[in-house]
């Protein structure tokens, strides 16, 4: 479970009014004093993170918002980091206090989910505050609320229970590559060493399909791409080549026109975003001249060095396909601007450290702005002249 990357967990929410008892809610849930609880408003400044076993739903990563509508002097920088975490969210849980249950704030609330498409469970907190009649009331006009109260201990178990029963109504996770190769097939993960591979280990990306590829009764062989030319001798019947990127060019001349071949970041493409939009998006680089402005969105922050893709690689590309120099902007992890419109183009990396909702939201965002957006996989196909096969593999 700990191992379980951040990424890869469901995301589950904490929201409401400063005080109404997110962080006690939040220390009740994971029978563990995470978060600051006071008496006094705006203990929770930057969201609280922390990754849990949901039993028997999986590992789950809780995050504890600053309150909403927070009248405190850092109020406004509090509310803009609470409603940034809308972006990412699996499953919310927005809590009112008994005593202050608020129609318009809830309203608003809704309004938010709506727009970027999470669901949410309505907790009323602080019940053993309350009179028996009150508490009757606030049932009759709340029937989908879920009451608790973390002085007397009541409620909390239930309140796990429709977590885990709401999660599970969203868990419709896509396969990396289980639903394109059958069980018991065969996969050659083809996985070059060169500076950018951590010492001793392989990235993240590889680790996954790997796993997938257990989950699934998928048989994968993982080898260098000096070794791809003898392992398609050694085996028969190859039901899929996946390679890196960086090498997609030179894979593409060893595989055999009838075996699929696609690359690590267009099944991530699939997995975490919209792979038909970011097909889309990266046609828009037909268009490109110089002086236009790029945006580049990485998940995680890490040295850069000569090999670096989203850094020089991309770029060092796209600049050659126009024939001049491009305006490159770099973004880091859930850093992703508001205003989007200046960008020509919006190239999203693999995302194997921020979860697909994070993703999604952002491509819906680009639609809606009338923004192209593509990946760093995409990009690569397209300029080295193979996306058309990368992508012919059936989805």
């Amino acid at each position: 479970m700990n191992s379980t990357p951040n990424a890869n967990r469901k995301h589950i929410a904490l929201f409401g009014k400063t005080n109404a008892g997110k962080s006690s809610l939040l220390n009740k849930i994971l029978n563990q004093e995470i978060s600051l609880v006071s008496e006094k408003e705006g203990t929770t400044t930057d969201p609280v993170i922390k990754a849990m076993e949901l039993i028997p739903f999986g590992p789950v990563l809780f995050i504890d918002t600053a309150g909403l509508y927070d009248s405190s002097e850092l109020g406004d920088l509090r509310i803009k980091r609470t409603k940034d975490i809308y972006k990412r969210v699996d499953l919310a849980l927005y809590i009112m206090e008994a005593n202050k249950c608020n129609e318009k704030e809830l309203n608003e609330f809704k309004s938010e989910a709506k727009k970027y498409n999470f669901p949410y469970l309505l907790i009323i907190n602080k019940i053993d505050t309350i009179k028996e009649d009150k508490k009757e009331k606030l049932k009759g006009k709340y029937n989908e609320a879920i009451f608790v109260s973390c002085n007397e201990n009541l409620g909390i178990e239930e309140l796990k229970i429709k977590i885990i029963d709401a999660l599970n109504e969203e868990d419709e996770e896509i396969s990396l590559i289980g639903d394109i190769v059958p069980y018991n097939g065969k996969v050659i993960l083809v996985v070059p060493i060169d500076s950018e591979a951590p010492k001793g280990r392989i990235i993240l990306p590889q680790v996954q399909i790997i796993r997938d590829c257990l989950d699934n009764g998928i048989k994968s062989y993982v080898v260098r791409d000096t070794e791809l030319k003898d392992a398609l001798k050694d085996l028969k019947d190859v039901d899929l080549v996946v390679t890196d990127s960086q090498v997609f060019k030179e894979v593409d001349k060893i595989v055999p026109k009838n075996i699929p071949l696609t690359s690590f970041s267009i099944l991530f493409a699939r997995h975490k975003g919209d792979i038909k939009t970011f097909i889309q998006g990266v046609k828009e680089i037909r268009k490109l001249k110089p002086g236009d402005k790029i945006l580049i969105s990485e998940s995680c922050s890490h040295n850069i060095s000569h090999e670096d893709i989203g850094r020089v690689k991309i770029p060092n590309l796209l600049n050659k396909y126009v024939g001049g120099e491009l305006n490159y902007e770099f973004r880091v992890g859930h850093d992703f601007p508001e205003n989007i419109n200046e960008y020509s183009l919006i190239i999203h990396c693999g995302a194997c450290m921020i979860n697909r909702k994070t993703v999604i939201n952002r491509v819906n965002y680009c639609n809606e702005k009338n923004i192209p957006i593509t990946n760093y996989g995409v990009v690569l196909a397209f300029l080295t002249g193979i996306l058309e096969r990368a992508t012919d593999i059936n989805y």
